[in-house]
């Protein structure tokens, strides 16, 4: 969440940031909150002060066996400590009036992050690679796995309901070869640890990384008290939470290939066949926690890690910079990289690389404090994907297509196909 202290300070950038991103002005309530829950605080430090006083008073006059005062003096500190609930009550709702509204507001985006109410207005950063040049017609994925006998939607939906898929054969083997590709590109090559962390998370995970309390509905919920992960985000971002860090010890870098579990719930009638848009979908996932000078470096480093693996897999892409009506909740730049989708005839997001600045650490109390240094600092967070890679089976099929409908393994693949360079269907 963002800086109180900040938010006083500068209510016209909060209601400006705010505006860019088509919500409400928010400082002027903000402030009124704040400044009844600070007079409030203000109001039961100094009753506590003068109980506390009153009370060693009380004592004095003991001894100098002034009765009169100190029964005046008792009664003072009994009044005092009758009024001190009401208090106490009114801060608590004060405190989580003000929690509640601060933790519903989006992160302030940079200024220089493209001004606009949605992907209209995104702005393109470069482009790599060409597309097909083709004689024969473009498909879309889900002919040609059907085609292939690789993609089976009807008997998924048999088994759990619409936006699952059955792979089975080489698409299946081609799921795992991607998934495994791109973990170990990010963990060879590019300095990322491996992590495999937990699917089912708690509450505070969520929050932390700005899932919770606002977009819930997007989420599935597996038992009172834990929540199947929408991103391998969660996990890896919250690894740091309530933790002081060594300044030496930064960045961190995390990466994960995990399943990912999101219920699509604004997504109605977009995407409905195929495997574009899933309930469950395996993502190589990219976290790193850095210091506040380094973080924007390290998007444009965890970009072009998301890039390498569109390159080595021959996939002509685009690199968008998002507007602040495009951006994710927690964000405040984010990069899509978009790939071309020759089936649809479009440019489909793929990967999403994006700095928070120190927007989750607040949430989740992440720090770090450098060798001599007294103070310590809220970590800065990025994320990214790097990459779907339901997307990039899909990206795959539709550019690799050959005339006579079978799929050629890119050669990156071959050795995780088991030596495999073409997808046919079986005889």
């Amino acid at each position: 969440m963002l800086d109180i202290k900040w938010i006083r300070e500068n209510p016209e950038a909060l209601d400006k940031a705010l505006a860019a991103r088509g919500a409400r002005p928010l400082a002027a309530e903000i402030v009124d909150l704040d400044e009844k829950r600070r007079s409030v605080v203000q109001r039961l430090q100094e009753m506590q002060s003068r109980r506390n006083a009153a009370s060693k008073e009380i004592g004095i006059a003991m001894g100098r066996k002034d009765a009169e005062l100190a029964e005046k003096l008792k009664a003072e500190v009994s009044e005092i400590k009758t009024a001190m609930p009401t208090l106490e009550t009114e801060e608590r709702e004060a405190t989580t009036a003000l929690d509640d509204l601060l933790a519903g507001i989006p992160n302030v985006p940079l200024d220089d992050v493209p001004v606009g109410e949605d992907e209209e207005a995104n702005v393109e950063i470069r482009r790599w690679g060409e597309k097909p040049g083709w004689n024969h017609a473009a498909k879309e994925h889900f002919e040609i796995g059907e085609a292939l006998g690789g993609m089976d939607f009807e008997r998924a939906a048999k088994l759990s309901g619409s936006r699952f898929t059955v792979l089975t054969g080489a698409f299946a083997r081609l799921e795992r070869a991607l998934g495994q590709f791109m973990i170990d590109m990010h963990t060879t090559e590019h300095g990322y640890q491996e992590v495999s962390p937990p699917l089912l998370v708690r509450d505070e995970a969520l929050f932390g990384t700005g899932q919770l309390p606002k977009f819930s509905e997007d989420l599935f919920k597996a038992s009172e008290d834990r929540w199947m992960i929408p991103t391998a985000e969660v996990p890896l971002t919250n690894l740091v939470s309530g933790e002081i860090l060594p300044a030496e010890e930064l960045p961190l870098r995390y990466s994960a290939l995990t399943y990912c579990f999101r219920s699509e719930a604004g997504s109605a009638g977009r995407d409905t066949r195929g495997m574009l848009r899933q309930h469950q979908f395996l993502k190589c996932e990219m976290v790193s926690i850095t210091d506040a000078e380094s973080s924007l470096d390290e998007l444009e480093r965890m970009t072009a890690a998301a890039e390498d693996v569109l390159k080595k897999l021959g996939l002509h892409y685009r690199v968008m910079a998002l507007s602040t009506g495009d951006m994710g909740f927690s964000a405040r730049k984010t990069y899509d990289i978009e790939v071309w989708l020759p089936g649809q005839d479009t440019y489909r997001e793929i990967s999403s690389c994006s700095v928070c600045g120190d927007f989750q650490a607040r949430r989740m109390n992440a720090r770090y404090r450098g060798k001599e240094e007294k103070q310590t600092r809220f970590v800065h967070t990025l994320n990214g994907s790097g990459v779907a890679v339901g997307r990039a089976l899909i990206a795959v099929v539709e550019n690799y297509l050959n005339e006579d409908g079978s799929v050629t393994v890119p050669d990156v693949l071959v050795p995780y196909m088991g030596g495999m360079t073409r997808i046919e269907k079986a005889k």
